[in-house]
């Protein structure tokens, strides 16, 4: 999906350009940024062994390797939590069983209409963060909280900027560990967020990002994350076409999950 919505006040208008054309690029004297805040403590050994192999694939290709710093990242995970139940809980208030969204059936009154449609609605994740979002919003809580992540949401806007003023796509592992067991961790949903980690931050700054497998750890994939500039989808997508020009990881399946 790419081009100008001009039913979409977030959208712009910008020449869009043939990606497909854009695919074979060469590489040669293409930098890429590692973050260091990426392979710090909390990578699993073993996700940061296959993430390195296939950054060695990049060098063979004459890409060049740059490390690169990114301070606040470890902030992104709050900030993000913060932001996106607000944003959800705004965006949300509309499927009310009247106009938008799921409709209870037989409601004895407007109340009961309302209750039972959101109730009925919507699944447990998004109730938690809806009622976080509704929390951070509140008169009493907005300034504390939802102010304090849009500030620092600029401040890591900001060094991703100062970070591609150096180099062309950065590069580093997708999650601190192999994906989970189907099911294994929906119980346990603070887990999960805290492997959003490394991806949050280009959410936060606005910018294109892709994940492509580059191996297994105990049978279960993995992924090696590109992050572009802004609107730099096409040299995004080139570099990571040259990367499974290069390996069939991205045609391997799972034991178990054929």
């Amino acid at each position: 999906m790419a081009g100008f919505d001009p039913r979409d006040s977030t959208s712009v208008d910008q020449p869009v350009p043939d990606y497909v054309a854009g695919l074979d690029q060469p590489l040669a004297g293409l930098k890429i940024g590692l973050v260091k805040e990426f392979f710090e403590k909390g990578l699993d050994p073993q996700n940061e062994h296959c993430v390195r192999a296939a950054l060695a694939v990049y060098e063979k290709l004459g890409a060049k390797l740059v490390e690169v710093s990114l301070p606040n990242l470890g902030l992104s995970v709050p900030a993000y939590y913060v932001v996106a139940p607000a944003e959800c809980s705004s965006n949300l208030a509309r499927f009310d069983g009247v106009r938008f969204g799921h409709r209870a059936k037989d409601p004895k009154d407007l109340m009961d209409l309302y209750k039972r449609s959101r109730g009925e609605g919507f699944g447990a994740e998004v109730k938690r963060r809806i009622m976080t979002g509704t929390y951070v919003l509140s008169a009493g809580y907005y300034d504390a909280f939802y102010i304090k992540a849009q500030k620092v949401r600029r401040l890591i806007a900001n060094e991703f900027a100062q970070a591609f003023a150096q180099v062309d796509v950065l590069m580093g592992p997708t999650t601190p560990t192999a994906a989970f067991a189907l099911g294994s961790k929906t119980s346990d949903p603070i887990t999960m967020y805290l492997n959003d980690i490394y991806t949050i931050g280009a959410n936060l700054a606005g910018l294109p990002a892709v994940s492509i497998p580059c191996g297994f750890v105990q049978n279960l994939p993995l992924g090696l994350q590109i992050i572009g500039r802004h609107f730099a989808e096409e040299r995004l997508l080139s570099t990571a076409h040259a990367f499974q020009r290069e390996t069939d990881w991205h045609t391997r399946v799972p034991p178990g999950y054929e």
